[in-house]
């Protein structure tokens, strides 16, 4: 059961990200002449920040040496930021599909995958240490 709500949490906060990443993405494609990747590579930077602070302290209540648990999150990103840009750019842009489609697509992606990555990964052996640092 404890795993339900932590994946809970992190669906929550994971939102509260997405909101932040579509809002920034719609801002900046209805104000600016940006083709798609700059538009989506800010906002999903914005969102990433967001979502690593929050899922750090609440879902994953972890203690880890934040600079280690971020560059593993950075290794995960170096991965996955290049990939989606690059395809999302090109259903954007040369197969000429619907930019917010394409966004919410690599959302859902990154959703899935970020989680598993940070639950067994970045914070695998480090899961709860905030609680037991409270007790003693």
């Amino acid at each position: 059961m404890k795993e339900f709500w932590r994946f809970v949490k992190f669906a929550l906060f994971s939102a509260s990200a997405g909101i932040i990443e579509m809002g920034a993405f719609a801002l900046l494609t209805e104000l600016t002449d940006w083709s798609y990747w700059p538009c989506y590579l800010t906002a999903l930077l914005l969102s990433i920040l967001w979502n690593f602070t929050l899922n750090r302290k609440f879902t994953f209540r972890s203690v880890a040496n934040v600079p280690v648990a971020m560059l593993k999150v950075l290794g995960f990103y170096a991965v996955f930021v290049p990939a989606t840009t690059i395809l999302g750019d090109y259903l954007a842009d040369t197969l000429h599909w619907n930019g917010y489609l394409v966004t919410g697509i690599n959302m859902g992606l990154n959703f899935v995958t970020e989680y598993l990555f940070q639950r067994f990964v970045v914070y695998g052996d480090s899961l709860d240490s905030s609680l037991a640092r409270k007790e003693e």
